[in-house]
């Protein structure tokens, strides 16, 4: 399913913290959102699993605002794993992770063989299976994080809301997280600080900064050295990576740029296509 962000505005204690952002997640495409700290990723994030309720603006899943969905529906189609993750579960490996099979069930139903094999299946997918009977706060931070992405996983959405899922994770898991992410091809929509793995996993960016999307488009396209020092306020020079051929970003830790300032004007339109007066210094790419 796709996922369109119509001209939403956030606002919080009479703050806007999102404007007027437009944006795409196409269907079994990843698309992930970058931009500094307080750029408004997570608020956008939290607009499309419902969350939050935009001020202006509305999230369509397929063409239907989310909004007129009832809770359980929305949840059939859309899982979410945030970055406000509990850590205080007193159940087992396996019951969080069944959790994620609550919009499909009765209040107070039993798991079926279906749920147990879902539920199975997404231990598996992150490596947990053996972990199962263990308790959830018994587990390291990365175990954690693996456990309630198998929850995401488990609910079997058309589409998966993740905000920094490689929070926690060591160098290992952070690269089998982001191939399994390719290998499910699940309408993904997903915020990443590290923009060498948003460029490798990533099939389209949105690049937010002060609440607004100021560029869109195949990574090889949005990610430039005029951005990196526009937006994110550090030097870096953008080669080619000599395994994967993705954009890989080489950093200038002397020396930063003058710092981020970034455009103010309308966010380019949500099929990554140029905006009609960007930025000279950053633009916005063309979308696959």
């Amino acid at each position: 399913m796709r996922i369109d962000i119509e001209d939403v505005h956030v606002a919080y204690a009479g703050r806007t913290v999102v404007s007027g952002a437009r944006l795409i997640a196409a269907e079994g495409e990843i698309t992930g959102l970058v931009g500094p700290n307080g750029s408004g990723k997570s608020t956008l994030l939290r607009t499309v699993y419902r969350h939050l309720r935009p001020l202006a603006g509305r999230v369509l899943l397929a063409g239907t605002d989310i909004a007129r969905l009832t809770a359980a529906r929305s949840a059939r189609h859309v899982a979410a794993l945030p970055q406000e993750r509990g850590s205080d579960f007193e159940l087992t490996v396996r019951e969080v992770v069944a959790m994620g099979r609550t919009p499909y069930k009765r209040a107070f139903a039993a798991d079926d063989s279906t749920d147990r094999g879902m539920v199975a299946r997404a231990l598996a997918d992150v490596g947990m299976d053996a972990a199962a009977g263990r308790r959830f706060t018994a587990l390291s931070g990365g175990e954690r994080q693996r456990v309630l992405l198998a929850r995401a996983f488990a609910q079997d959405p058309d589409v998966l809301v993740l905000d920094e899922p490689t929070n926690h994770l060591d160098v290992r898991h952070q690269v089998e997280l982001l191939a399994l992410l390719r290998a499910q091809r699940r309408t993904t929509l997903v915020s990443l600080h590290d923009l060498n793995a948003a460029a490798s996993v990533c099939d389209r960016l949105h690049v937010l900064h002060a609440g607004a999307v100021v560029a869109s488009g195949a990574p090889r396209e949005v990610i430039t050295p005029e951005l990196m020092a526009e937006v994110f306020g550090v030097r870096a020079a953008v080669v080619e990576h000599p395994l994967t051929g993705d954009p890989l970003i080489a950093f200038d830790h002397r020396a930063p740029a003058s710092g981020p300032s970034g455009p103010s004007g309308p966010s380019g339109p949500p099929d990554g296509s140029r905006a009609p007066d960007p930025s000279p210094a950053l633009g916005t790419g063309t979308a696959p």
